[in-house]
């Protein structure tokens, strides 16, 4: 080889070795952010902002998409994230039904993505396919359990069920029938509608021929507030119990005096005020609210932003451990930094403290839920 062609050479990897090691971090994001689902993937938008621009030294891009609540928008968003905009990692989508599209596109492509979306089905069992998927919001089933528990323990016999016909009100009926089954629960009926429904008066009349003595609504955003208030306009008298889809301030501004007294499970994020000093979460959801209200206003702080803000926690604690052995825009980089977060422990966020494994890919335990009521138009928790 001649002295100029080695010269060529060596400054061609000069400069590649350069370039890998001050690549840039890119976060492809895909967000519900207009359709049924704008209640989640807007407080979720507008929390990407609030994201650290840099993680371990280098620098970070978020690059966002709005799916408008499609499954099949979400998919091609992803795929787009990825082959176009040649992203590192995922993050999204808001809801169960986008976030399934998608897993099989992670798995694919070999690139680790973190669902905001609530149920276990996204990231369990951790599979083939799954071995690529984490998820930031609590299980369906840990949150089921804990509605099934207060129920037993304040004189429920009886639930009507009226829910999503889709995965995410499937998710709840599979998880809250086990919950429900073990506590001695008898699931007296059964209604589905859609989200983009404007009327469930038949449905709402067949729950209660049933006279249960309480119903859960197992929807999220504010579409869940159409069965809450069709039952109280029609003289339910039972007590309502929705699910942790729609702990934001934009369901207690549609159902407004309809839904007082509602109980639901909630992360801790919620009533991150009221919770004692010694919660391991409290920190962490007071900072979110801190930083979130000081962007955006006063009382606008949700619960679903709150799952995008903790997925970029997972992100500070795993890319450090993932820029160890690989640098971004490679695959090796991928495939480090989806080991990494699967091996995160004791990681607090807003909603919990986190415990990946290889077979537990949302990592969130007891410390993850809280009990809350709605009173006088506010979040309350429940000591009981």
């Amino acid at each position: 080889m001649s002295l100029t062609r080695l010269l060529f050479v060596l400054a061609a990897a000069t400069a590649l070795y350069a370039s890998e090691a001050t690549a840039q971090i890119k976060v492809g994001v895909d967000l519900s952010a207009t359709g049924p689902a704008a209640s989640l993937g807007i407080p979720q938008k507008n929390t990407v902002a609030l994201l650290p621009k840099e993680i371990g030294g280098k620098s970070v891009e978020y690059i966002v998409l709005d799916d408008a609540s499609d499954s099949t928008a979400a998919v091609k968003n992803m795929r787009k994230l990825i082959t176009e905009d040649k992203v590192d990692v995922i993050l999204g989508s808001s809801i169960t039904p986008n976030s399934l599209a998608m897993v099989d596109v992670a798995a694919e492509t070999e690139t680790p993505m973190i669902s905001m979306a609530a149920s276990a089905k996204i990231v369990e069992p951790v599979d083939a396919k799954r071995m690529w998927v984490f998820k930031t919001p609590q299980n369906d089933s840990l949150m089921a359990s804990a509605i099934a528990n207060y129920m037993a323990g304040h004189g429920v016999k009886s639930v009507a069920i009226i829910g999503f016909s889709d995965a995410y009100g499937q998710g709840w009926r599979d998880e809250f029938g086990r919950a429900a089954q073990a506590k001695g629960l008898k699931i007296v009926a059964s209604e589905e509608y859609s989200r983009s429904d404007t009327s469930v008066t038949g449905q709402v009349l067949k729950v209660m021929a049933a006279s249960p003595d309480a119903v859960l609504v197992a929807g999220s955003g504010t579409p869940a507030a159409l069965p809450e208030k069709e039952l109280k306009e029609r003289g339910y008298t039972g007590k309502i119990y929705q699910t942790h889809g729609v702990a934001n301030n934009d369901f207690l501004r549609v159902c407004g005096k309809d839904c007082e007294g509602t109980l639901l499970p909630s992360g801790p994020l919620l009533v991150a005020a009221q919770l004692p000093d010694s919660n391991p979460t409290k920190s962490q959801g007071l900072a979110y609210t801190r930083a979130y209200e000081g962007a955006y206003g006063a009382g606008t702080v949700a619960t679903f932003g709150g799952h995008l803000w903790d997925a970029g926690l997972l992100l500070q604690a795993a890319i450090p451990e993932a820029l160890k052995t690989a640098q971004p825009g490679t695959p090796a980089f991928r495939r480090a930094l989806r080991d990494a977060i699967e091996n995160l422990h004791e990681v607090p966020i807003s909603h919990g403290v986190v415990n990946m494994s290889k077979t537990d890919h949302s990592g969130l335990d007891s410390r993850a839920r809280v009990m809350v009521t709605i009173h006088d138009g506010k979040w309350e928790l429940v000591n009981n």
